[in-house]
């Protein structure tokens, strides 16, 4: 990917890679998609944890410039590329950074459906999107920081492109997974 992506390709690269996950993972099996592997998530929790993910980060995109400011401050360095983000992202999972918190997915149960639980997940994405455009201006991208569990603050292009290489990195867990 280029150095530094434009708001829109940050969008453009957005729907590309949750279509290519919510495609994905419709063409798995109900039986593959609930089966739940030892000390590792389903791929029905890959999906929620990836919709809990998509739901906060839209919250730093919905709140008032004002309140995004007060919350996480002002950055102190221009946004990193999209390869320096994700390699700082690889990094910290290498020393053992895992989800935390709210992003720990529970159990799902295959009566929770997973036509539903795939429909929540693209619609938590296009939220995401449609909050990114309305709200942000290119330039203003690189203005305001964001809060991250394992990467700490972060501009907001930098969240832009956690949440794409987020979901292709969950694509290659569920791939795999499908070969454990």
């Amino acid at each position: 990917m280029p150095e530094i992506l434009s708001k829109e390709e940050i969008l453009k690269q957005l729907k590309v890679i949750s279509n290519e996950f919510a495609s994905f993972c419709s063409t798995i099996t109900d039986q593959l998609f609930f089966r739940q592997p030892a000390a590792k998530w389903s791929v029905a929790q890959n999906v929620t944890h990836l919709t809990t993910s998509a739901n906060m980060t839209k919250l730093a995109y919905r709140l008032p410039k004002f309140m995004v400011r007060l919350y996480a401050g002002k950055p102190n360095r221009p946004s990193r590329s999209y390869d320096e983000l994700v390699a700082k992202y690889t990094l910290k999972l290498e020393q053992g950074g895992r989800a935390s918190g709210r992003f720990i997915a529970n159990p799902v149960l295959a009566k929770e459906g997973k036509e539903k639980i795939l429909h929540i997940f693209k619609t938590a994405m296009e939220k995401l999107e449609f909050a990114i455009q309305k709200n942000w201006d290119d330039q203003q991208l690189d203005k305001y920081l964001a809060p991250h569990p394992l990467l700490g603050k972060i501009t907001l292009r930098e969240l832009g492109y956690f949440t794409i290489y987020h979901t292709v990195h969950h694509l290659n867990i569920v791939k795999e997974r499908l070969n454990d």
